[in-house]
């Protein structure tokens, strides 16, 4: 029987560079990335008009798409925010046929402010992900970056701050993803 396939499920808070880190780590490694934002940004665009809470129906096409390359025996990076009671429904059941391993993006949280308001500003996609909403939230108090909470489940875990660059390196995150450290 072969090895199993290893799920690395990448998540912070919101600017805390969770896509750049898991698109790099998927490259280093050889492995798909599924990109919940991106998988939400693909369906708002061909569902236009369509009733319906888009939230939900990306959430069932991530954990589907995941589950399907991980049942073809495929190691995957996962990258969402994975804030532990919302998402551990939807990672529990896929640790029971892969070997997952939480990385963890922290980032000073005025600069991830910094980095939210830029990509709102700069990328025309992120309309759909209501990133001004977020900020007016965030500067309200309604949901500061530092009340987001990490999956708290009892797996290999690897924090890396993302202020600058990527501490620890992308060549100590890639030895923690495959497992060989």
């Amino acid at each position: 029987m072969g090895r199993r396939p290893t799920l690395v499920a990448v998540s912070g808070p919101p600017g805390a560079g969770k896509t750049t880190l898991a698109l790099a780590l998927a490259d280093a490694l050889g492995w798909p990335a599924v990109c919940r934002d991106e998988i939400k940004e693909r369906m708002v665009a061909a569902d236009a008009g369509r009733a319906g809470n888009p939230d939900l129906r990306t959430l069932h096409e991530f954990f589907r798409t995941i589950g399907d390359l991980l049942t073809a025996g495929r190691s995957v990076v996962a990258e969402a925010a994975f804030q532990d009671r919302l998402w551990r429904p939807g990672l529990e059941p896929l640790a029971e046929s892969a070997d997952l391993r939480v990385v963890r993006c922290a980032v000073d949280p005025e600069l991830a402010r910094l980095r939210i308001a830029r990509r709102a500003a700069d990328v025309p996609s992120r309309a759909v992900h209501a990133d001004a909403d977020l900020m007016r939230r965030i500067e309200a108090g309604e949901r500061p970056i530092e009340a987001w909470v990490p999956i708290a489940l009892d797996v290999p875990r690897l924090v890396v701050d993302t202020t600058q660059g990527w501490e620890p390196s992308l060549a100590r995150i890639v030895r923690f993803a495959a497992g060989s450290s």
